[in-house]
């Protein structure tokens, strides 16, 4: 019998936790006693639905690995960066390494867990174990439940369980950084580019990760108004956790409730998403609200990606999201309110639409806000909420300082009338959803 020659070491897969410091899942591999090889695929099944090949979190991830590359060759280690398909992946890493088990962080999208369950077979049939944590979200979907131990549809109750389940030790850091020699020492290899994956690079200037305690402190004030750099940008980040969202709750607590609750919101529709999968299927968390007639207009759908609905705070909000993959939260619901409620335009086409376009992009929270913007969703206020453009800008952009710094062309003989008349679209909507809720 020939003895296993191949290196004995556990894996660490990142997906959606790109960094080295207070990553649950990762400390958890550095302290299991085997050599840890770090891993990241550029996964060929996610990557060949991207319609755009100049698509910026492409590149945001591609700078982030290289970033990660950079660290661990200060320790004599490197991170393995893969090009393919998972099942792919791992099968070559089993003819490399003995691997004793395979360690990564939980990621409840839809795909993920489709692709997390084949995975696991598949190393089962091996002999590996495959470990994850919790590290995306303080509280997981399964851990903020009624008394009852149904689920929350609702945010306000939600949230209150939420803090008072909150515990010091759910926000403490996990010391991955002070295990650096349990790493597997060798020479960084190659790292696939962006062409060689059949993407190019936009250059895009990424927000920071540093952002001012000042900034939190007046959140709650200012972060309705889209003129003002009064909002973090950090979204990118947690999105593919360059940051840990724990290192932000215990700093934001002390600092701005507004905030915090923000953060909470976005747990919130972590749990929806767990709880109700079916949300992120493409199905109105409201089953009644798949019976509204939509008009799905692809011409006023184009007018509206392009920001030419002749509306300007609409128009400003979907021209900063092309130029720049990012788009103001209030506008955002200022935006999603137009084409679903203005021009009945089915929901799940600004949502996908959103997917493409955002740097931010993260299933839950898209999918949440765009049903809540369509009342399809998980929310306690009835579907006659119809956003007044005219009144949201006069509220929140009253210099139009955000108007004109993103539509150059607005009051000028070229700018388009507007599409709809608001108090005509109002009725209609209205209408529209009073019809196919009696149908229900």
């Amino acid at each position: 019998m020939v003895p296993n020659t191949l290196p004995e070491v556990n894996i660490f897969w990142f997906r959606r936790d790109l960094r080295l410091d207070d990553n649950a899942g990762l400390y958890r591999a550095l302290s299991a006693g085997k050599p840890v090889v770090p891993i990241f695929v550029f996964d060929k099944n996610i990557l060949d639905l991207l319609e755009d090949r100049k698509d910026p979190r492409v590149e945001f991830i591609h700078q982030a690995v290289t970033s990660l590359s950079q660290q661990l060759s200060e320790w004599g280690a490197a991170i393995e960066v893969h090009h393919g398909r998972p099942t792919e992946i791992f099968a070559q890493l089993n003819s490399t390494y003995s691997i004793g088990a395979v360690y990564a962080n939980h990621d409840s999208d839809p795909y993920a867990i489709e692709r997390d369950l084949a995975i696991n077979k598949e190393l089962e049939a091996q002999g590996i174990r495959f470990i994850t944590f919790k590290d995306h979200v303080v509280l997981e979907g399964s851990e903020v439940v009624k008394d009852d131990g149904n689920p929350y549809t609702v945010f306000t109750p939600y949230s209150r369980k939420w803090k008072t389940l909150l515990k010091s030790s759910d926000l403490d850091p996990y010391p991955s950084m002070h295990q650096v020699k349990a790493y597997y020492k060798q020479d960084q290899p190659p790292i696939p580019s962006l062409q060689k994956m059949g993407f190019k690079a936009v250059g895009m200037e990424f927000p920071k990760k540093e952002v001012q305690d000042d900034l939190i402190r007046k959140y709650g004030e200012l972060r309705d108004y889209p003129a003002l750099p009064a909002t973090s940008r950090l979204g990118v980040h947690l999105r593919f956790g360059t940051i840990s969202i724990r290192a932000l709750c215990r700093r934001v607590m002390t600092l701005s409730e507004t905030y915090l609750n923000e953060l909470i919101w976005r747990e919130f529709y972590h749990m929806i998403l767990f709880q109700f999968p079916r949300v992120g299927k493409g199905y109105c968390f409201k089953s009644d609200y798949e019976n509204i007639k939509w008009r799905n207009n692809e011409e006023e759908f184009e007018r509206w990606m392009n920001g030419t609905t002749g509306y300007p705070i609409v128009d400003a909000g979907m021209r900063e999201l092309l130029e720049s993959g990012h788009m103001h939260n209030r506008v955002r619901m200022i935006t999603a309110s137009f084409l679903t409620k203005h021009l009945l335009i089915d929901w799940r086409w600004g949502e996908a639409h959103f997917a493409r376009k955002l740097l931010d992009f993260d299933l839950a929270s898209n999918n949440g806000g765009w049903q809540w913007a369509a009342g399809c969703g998980c929310d306690a206020a009835p579907y006659f909420r119809v956003f007044n453009p005219y009144l949201q800008t006069d509220k929140f952009d009253p210099e139009r300082r955000y108007i004109n710094r993103w539509v150059s062309d607005v009051g000028n003989s070229s700018y388009p009338q507007p599409i709809v008349e608001h108090a005509f679209a109002r009725a209609r909507c209205l209408e529209t959803y009073a019809s196919a809720l009696k149908k229900s």
